[in-house]
Order: structure tokens, then sequence, then C-alpha cells
């Protein structure tokens, strides 16, 4: 994993001849970020960005706050086949700690709640998730255009967990009592044909969605941010620069089996620092 960003004082000649430094695993562009480059330029930095990568065995990628406004620089890392860590992969792993964080500032009972997971594409870690999010709260409901795949999990959860759920796609009825709702993998356009309850808090997971009803009152949730054990072993740099969560997920196995993913997060003692909202953080 290697970390691209700016430059606090770029050294004129640095400038002028796009001389980028590798200090570790950190590639160092020779701008502070916040200027308006030219697309000449942001060739340049990007050509040479990936001739150090193609020395290295890495394809995975950190970005600064500030190198990630950079759009055109992103898109053609992004296009030449690196992964940009995003957070996104992690967030979903840490949805049950995220709705606790939530249901704990907006001061909610979970025995009172009724929440939707609106889910598509069912990989194992969700089906995990899923089994978790079930024995924490007492009605769960699943949103889905694949009914038969998922009338299965409920029964399977029924028969080896006795925790009833339903399964649904009722898009009047489906969303209108639910003061929360779990987006995995629906889009701002499929989501907006769905009657929503116009309090609910919706946190979007995979995808940052916006809801465009004008009756919607509700907290939509598309970011958020760790804190987790040693983190400030880190130095001033990667503390300050980048996103913790991004961090932290760039350094996971994603392969080994999600139990071995949850037991490491235990350990680090990683913990919600903040959601972000529409105009709010929380």
């Amino acid at each position: 994993m290697y970390c691209i960003q700016e430059t606090d004082k770029p050294q004129f000649i640095f400038k002028i001849f796009n001389i980028i430094k590798l200090v570790d695993n950190k590639i160092i562009l020779p701008i502070t970020g916040d200027e308006i480059l030219s697309s000449s330029k942001i060739q340049k930095l990007a050509q040479k960005t990936e001739k150090i990568l193609k020395q290295t065995v890495s394809k995975k990628l950190v970005l600064s706050k500030k190198i990630k406004k950079q759009k055109e620089y992103v898109e053609i890392l992004k296009n030449d086949g690196f992964e940009i860590v995003e957070g996104k992969w992690l967030f979903e792993v840490l949805s049950c700690k995220v709705l606790d964080y939530m249901i704990k500032r907006k001061k909610l009972k979970k025995k009172d709640l009724s929440i939707s997971i609106l889910v598509n594409d069912l990989t194992e870690n969700m089906l995990a998730i899923i089994r978790q999010i079930v024995k924490e709260y007492k009605r769960v409901n699943i949103i889905t255009k694949y009914m038969e795949k998922f009338k299965r999990i409920e029964e399977q959860i029924l028969e080896e967990d006795g925790i009833m759920i339903t399964v649904g796609n009722n898009k009047k009825k489906g969303l209108a009592k639910s003061e929360i709702i779990l987006n995995v993998d629906f889009s701002s356009k499929l989501l907006s044909e769905y009657n929503i309850c116009e309090d609910a808090l919706i946190i979007n997971i995979r995808e940052n969605v916006v809801i465009t009803k004008k009756r919607f009152n509700g907290i939509t949730i598309n970011n958020y941010d760790i804190t987790f054990k040693n983190f400030d072993d880190y130095d001033y740099d990667i503390m300050t620069k980048y996103k913790a969560c991004e961090i932290y997920e760039a350094n996971i196995n994603k392969k080994q089996p999600f139990y071995e993913i949850m037991k490491k997060i235990k350990s680090d003692q990683v913990e919600i620092k903040k959601l972000m909202g529409k105009n709010a953080i929380y």
C-alpha cells in the first residue's frame, strides 16, 4: 500500500520540473493540493506517479484529503488499474457499529426500532452482517428485488437462529414506517421510487445517495471516520492529511473470513469517530 499526498511548501524547482519524492511508502507530489492544475501538469504528475508505482508490487493507493480533490489525476490512476481505497468496504463491515453509534447519538432504544436493509447484492460478508443485525434488533425488514434468493435467507435465519425477519419489495409500504434504513446498494434513482418515512435515518453504505423527495426531513449519512488502537503511533502526515478509515482499510486482508476480520477489528479497538451527513456531522 502506498500513500499519495501534497507537500506543504513545495520547492520552486520541484514544481517547475514536476519532481515527485518517495519517502518510505509515501509519494509526495510537488503541489499544495489546493491549486487548480492544468491538464498537462496533471498528466505529467500521473505519469511520474505510475512510473514509481510500477517499480513496486502494490496496486493499492490511499490518497490524502487534498489529493482526492484533483479529480483528473485520480481518474487517470483508476483507469490505469490502481485501487483507490475509499473506506466503503470497511463502512459495510462496520455496519453494526455505525447503527449503534447513531442510535446512541439520537438517544433511541433498540427494542423500539424498525430497521430496513436495502440490498440486492448478497455477499458472504453482508449475510454475516444481516445475521448480526437481526440478533440485536426486534424488527428487521429486507427490501430487495431478488425476493426468491432472500426468502431462502429468511427461512435459514428462522431455522438456525429462531429469529423472524420479513422480506419484501413493496414500494409504497415497505419503507413507510422504517425509522432506520441501512442502504447497502440502492442508487439514488432506485431509492426515489420508494415511499420513505419522512423522518427516517438513512445510512448509505456502498455509494453516496441523495434524497430528492421534498417531504423528506430525515438524516442521510454518506461518510464516516474511525479511531483505532495505536493510531497515534502513525506519523503526523498520516494523522492529519488522511482519513483514518482509509488507512485502516488499506491494511486489512479482505480475503480472510469475516469472523477473522471482526476479531481483528475488536482487537484493534476500532470505533466510529464521526458520521457525516448532509450539512451535518454526528
